[in-house]
């Protein structure tokens, strides 16, 4: 479990992080990168960045590598802002949610689509023996 102070030292990181992107780097090769998430050790020597990119698979890969050519220059902004004694350093990881989540959306279409063949295949099923197979009182009383 993470401590308060290392949400707190991931948080600022991430806004850190977003804010710089948001004014650009130099790199042509950076697309639209939204941070997602920041992950920081228990030690406080380590930062994951999670991030997005919208676009293309080469866009996700040209923005990779302008992620880690800046990774340098990124770290020492964060590490001015930050004012701690130590700053971590930083690794880019790109986040699987927006895939994960469009395999989710596949699967509750197919999941919707075989519910509706069920349902139309119910309704005009037939019982395969009498509509009311007990046995009444009255019946036995014949």
């Amino acid at each position: 479990m993470a401590s308060e102070r290392q949400a707190r030292l991931a948080d600022r990181i991430r806004v850190l992080i977003a804010e710089r992107l948001e004014k650009g780097l130099r790199d042509p090769r950076l697309g639209f990168v939204t941070i997602t998430d920041v992950r920081v050790t228990g030690d406080l020597q380590h930062a994951s960045v999670f991030y997005t990119v919208l676009g293309t698979e080469q866009e996700r890969l040209d923005s990779a590598a302008a992620l880690t050519a800046a990774t340098g220059m990124l770290r020492s902004e964060v590490g001015r802002k930050l004012g701690v004694r130590l700053t971590p350093t930083l690794e880019f990881i790109p986040d699987g949610v927006p895939e994960n989540a469009g395999h989710i959306e596949d699967l509750l279409r197919e999941a919707r689509e075989r519910d509706t063949a069920v349902a139309g295949l119910a309704a005009s099923a037939q019982y395969a023996g009498d509509a009311d197979p007990y046995v009444s009182r009255e019946d036995d009383e014949d």
